[in-house]
Formats: C-alpha cells, structure tokens, sequence
C-alpha cells in the first residue's frame, strides 16, 4: 500500500523537515545519550522549538492543529534512530504524560503546565504501574486522601520513563473506593516535598531515564485534579487505545530500519566468495520479514485511519500492538543472527537493536492482555 493514500504533500514536507533536524540534532548523540542512561533536557527544548510537541494539541496553549498521520510520521522517524530510548523517553513525554493533560485537565492546569510542556520547558512523565500492579490497572495501591484544598499522597509507582528527570507527573491514584470506580488523575511537582525517584536500569532503552517513584505524605492542591475525580480508569483506558497505537507504529519502523540495515551489513560481507545476499537461505529470511512488515504497516495505518475518524478501535488496537511488537521481536532476533558474531558485540548496532525490541511486548500491555482483550470481543 502505497504512502500517498495515507500521506499528503504536506505530511511528506513535514517528513523531510523531521529528518534533517534528527539528522543534525538526534542522530549524531544518540551513542552518547545511550551511555549517560537519559536524554538532555536541551533536546526537550529544540524539539518544543520546532513545534514536534505541539501536534494535534490545544492551539491555545502553543499546540498545532494537525491531523493523527503527523504524529505518525514523528512516531516512525523517532523509532529509525536505531535507540528505542530516545524515541521512548520524547513520546512519554508528549503522548502518554500530555496527553492527558490535553485531553482533561482545566483551563488552569494547561496554562500552568500544557504551555511549558509544548514548548519543551518541562519533561513529564505518566506514572500507572505499580510494583504490585501492572497490567491490573484498577488494583493500584497509591492513595490521595483529600484534606481540604490539598490531596496527601502515599504510595510508589515503577518503570517510569521519564520519571527521574521530569518536572511533572501525571500520576494515577486511589481517591475512592477499590476497583475501577476510585481512581483519579493527579498532577504532581516532582520537585514536592516527599517525591523520590531511584534510577532503574534496564535490559534495553539505555537513552531514557526509568524510575521507582515513592511519595510519602506529599501535598498536592486539590486544583491538580485532571478531569472530574474516581474518572480515572476511564481516562486511562480511553488513553490506552493511542499508547497502543504508538507501540505498534514505533515497532514497525524500527523492524524497517534494522531489516534495511541487515540490508547494507549483506551487501558487503562476504562468505565462500560471495556476498551473502547471494545465498538463498539468507535472502528468503529477508522476503519473509518484507512481506509481514509491509502487510502489518497496511494494517496499522488502517486502525490510524479509523481513530482519527473516531470509530472505536480498542480491538483492533490490542490487534496492532500484538502482531507489531512480536514482529519486531522475530526481526531483532533475525537481524542479530544475520551479522553472526559481529551482532553479538556492541559496537554493532544490532545488539542494542535486539534489547530495545523486547520491552514493546510488555509495555502499554503485555502480549497475553492484547490475546485477552482479543478473545473477549470475539469469542462470546
């Protein structure tokens, strides 16, 4: 399926615009971001500066009034950067800890945080997980406890990217009673008296900065309240549908650019006289991985399409997520396993390929809550 049935002339101006500023100001540092585990907050800025925070935002606050295939094309160059960090700890920002925001918070809150956030000013991070709550989001334990005009909030979360760096938390907590109908979205200065953040380090995603967050006591004004309170899970839920989506589209470009990378390492090694893109096992392995990805982009792009039209799409976004993140799975494992031993070291790009492909079938929903998910609308 050809691009220009999803993409106009200004999405592919936009495209070309997003490149040569990653070219000149992401790809030349990503080693480095990958050795000291974060981003700089002066990559936040020049991307709030060129307006990549913005899309599809409130215009009042800073934000541009674009169409979801933008965002798209800034979830599929981000994830061609060869750091699922980078692209990790840019997206939490801006689809995951703002949209929330955007989507619920007041007038008030935007003014004091949305505009920052858009601009690049702040780093924000969406804190759901729970050391002993996962995928069961209406199990969390953090608590809010309102007193007067102020909320007291216990608790921890984990696996927070973003979360040691951040100014702000988008933090999801217990205001009612358990299960689904008591929790509420909260806004929290992670500079409060009573927020800790311990660094984690992980697998793979070395570019962003993860975190255990605990909060003891801290007081947070009742007036950074997101939505309307116990509104939570509903909230996070309707969020779940986009997180899922960038998932899906950041694993299917990252799969197109480490399968074009086998390409050029193939090209050039040789084997019993020949370059090894000359011999039929290898060169069946690459039609195979081809032909799954260009059918599971197809597919993504067709749930975009139906989300930007506001059908609902739960299912065939736990579909999307599925299918993408296993896929790039087989592509990391089958690109590692092209370059041999060289893929095993790490001053080649397919090792850090191969770690960072590996958290997309746990994030925003583990594989087996997508077959879940899947099963319950189609088996009655």
């Amino acid at each position: 399926m050809k691009d220009s049935y999803y993409f106009h002339n200004e999405h592919q101006l936009f495209r070309k615009s997003l490149k040569d500023f990653l070219q000149k100001e992401v790809l030349l540092n990503v080693d480095s971001w990958e050795e000291i585990g974060r981003l700089p907050k002066s990559i936040f800025k020049k991307f709030g500066d060129m307006g990549f925070f913005g899309l599809g935002m409130d215009e009042k606050y800073g934000g541009v009034n674009t169409d979801l295939f933008y965002l798209v094309i800034l979830i599929e160059e981000l994830n061609k950067c060869k750091s699922g960090g980078t692209a990790a700890s840019l997206l939490a920002h801006s689809t995951l800890a703002m949209e929330h925001i955007n989507k619920n918070a007041s007038d008030q809150l935007k003014d004091k945080y949305l505009t920052k956030a858009i601009a690049g000013e702040y780093v924000g991070c969406l804190a759901i997980t729970e050391p002993h709550s996962g995928s069961d989001v209406a199990s969390l334990k953090t608590k809010a406890a309102k007193k007067g005009d102020f909320y007291i909030v216990n608790g921890a979360k984990t696996f927070i990217t973003n979360g040691v760096y951040s100014d702000f938390i988008v933090a999801a907590v217990r205001t009612g009673k358990e299960g689904y109908d008591g929790i509420s979205m909260l806004l929290i200065d992670h500079n409060s008296k009573g927020v800790e953040a311990r660094p984690l380090k992980k697998l793979g995603w070395h570019a962003s900065d993860t975190a255990e967050l605990s909060f003891d006591n801290v007081k947070v004004p009742a007036s950074n309240l997101i939505g309307k309170e116990n509104m939570g899970f509903l909230y996070i839920m309707q969020r779940f549908e986009l997180e899922r989506l960038v998932l899906s589209i950041g694993s299917i470009a990252a799969a197109e650019d480490a399968l074009e990378y086998a390409l050029n390492y193939i090209a050039e090694r040789k084997a019993f006289g020949r370059t090894i893109n000359k011999f039929q096992v290898i060169r069946h392995h690459i039609a195979q991985l081809s032909a799954e990805i260009e059918c599971q982009k197809a597919f993504n792009y067709q749930i975009c399409k139906a989300f930007k039209n506001g059908q609902q799409v739960k299912k065939e976004c736990a579909m999307s997520k599925l299918l993408s993140t296993e896929l790039m799975d087989k592509v990391s494992y089958r690109v590692l396993q092209f370059l041999g031993g060289y893929g095993y070291m790490e001053e080649y790009k397919a090792a850090r390929i191969f770690r960072d492909s590996r958290l997309g079938t746990i994030g925003g929903g583990t594989s087996e809550i997508m077959r879940e998910i899947i099963s319950a609308s189609t088996i009655n």
